[in-house]
């Protein structure tokens, strides 16, 4: 699993919109990162909207934050913006990230913790992790 790179799916109790996930590199390193989304199925979804778009470049917004900081959105073909970078220290650091994210964002494994924390500690249980057979890069999303 870990060499493809996978998702982790949480949820965080007494929130709002309480589902978020984290696209994780090979080694572990956060590189995508959601926004909240209020039920499981959302979240999940945005997962599946990050395989779909992650491959092209032009979907991917180059920014600055304010204090000249690169990071990176990535957005659906609606310029919906489905997840956000760190900040980086540099722009090569930057585009390493997307590209990164282009690797590892195709990825079909997840690590769901929402079942653990449904059960009021996620401490206390494993995490489910799924892994989907991996389609060939030809039949990618087509």
């Amino acid at each position: 699993m870990k060499e493809n790179g996978y998702y982790v799916l949480s949820k965080r109790e007494g929130i709002e919109e309480p589902y978020h996930w984290v696209l994780k590199a090979a080694n572990n390193e956060v590189i995508l990162t959601s926004e909240n989304y209020t039920s499981k199925h959302g979240a999940l979804n945005g997962i599946e909207s990050v395989r779909k778009n992650c491959e092209e470049d032009e979907n991917y917004q180059r920014l600055e934050a304010k204090d000249g900081s690169p990071y990176f959105n990535l957005r659906a073909k609606n310029h919906e913006v489905i997840g956000k970078s760190e900040m980086y220290s540099s722009k090569q650091a930057r585009d390493n990230g997307i590209e990164s994210v282009k690797k590892h964002g195709i990825t079909l494994a997840l690590v769901d913790e929402t079942s653990s924390s449904d059960k009021g500690s996620a401490t206390s249980a494993a995490a489910t992790v799924t892994v989907k057979p991996e389609r060939s890069s030809a039949k990618r999303y087509a």
